[in-house]
């Protein structure tokens, strides 16, 4: 749901997100347009925190990257757009040092978007394509209600390519985190 038809940057996107009727509310800036989520509901952060928890298994020392749930990231150089993915991946090449207390200013190696009611897939493909073309590798959308996923990709021609898993099939963190991999099954414990 669009708040304003004004068009905002990251400055004004974060006095807006900072005012004190906006305390306990969700927003995503994409193309200037500032979009009201609803907060995420019990089987969305489960499995957000399901899939935090592995990447955090997986490199315990934060050797390779740093994980993050719910964290608003923007692309370098852009200025409208701040995209906060359920969890994230952002190899430890590209984390800036030290890591962001607000924003951080590079978009995550992969991005994580689990469908809620009140999300349609076409939201969360349109957000994949933002993803993918400010320099995310890997975008994995779970799809709750299927017990399943998207995995988003770009081929060499720039072009998104999506791969379906179903609920007998895995994550991998391919290039960007290798050797990962997360049943999707055990997101749905």
């Amino acid at each position: 749901m669009a708040i304003q038809q004004r068009v905002y940057d990251l400055d004004s996107f974060w006095r807006f997100v900072c005012q004190p009727d906006n305390a306990d509310r969700y927003f995503e800036l994409i193309d200037g347009e500032i979009i009201e989520m609803a907060p995420p509901g019990g089987e969305h952060s489960t499995v957000a925190g399901e899939i935090y928890l592995h990447f955090r298994l997986f490199d315990p020392q934060r050797n390779l990257g740093v994980p993050t749930v719910e964290a608003g990231y923007y692309p370098p150089g852009k200025r409208d757009i701040v995209l906060a993915p359920d969890a994230a991946f952002t190899r430890a090449e590209r984390a800036p040092e030290p890591f962001p207390r607000t924003w951080v200013p590079v978009m995550p190696d992969i991005a994580v978007e689990v469908q809620s009611p009140s999300n349609s897939l076409a939201e969360l493909r349109r957000k994949a394509a933002i993803y993918l073309h400010h320099g995310t590798q890997l975008v994995w959308i779970i799809l709750p209600e299927r017990r399943s996923a998207e995995v988003c990709r770009l081929d060499a021609n720039g072009k998104i390519q999506t791969e379906f898993i179903d609920s007998e099939g895995v994550l991998s963190g391919e290039p960007v985190l290798p050797g990962f991999r997360l049943e999707i099954a055990r997101l749905f414990i």
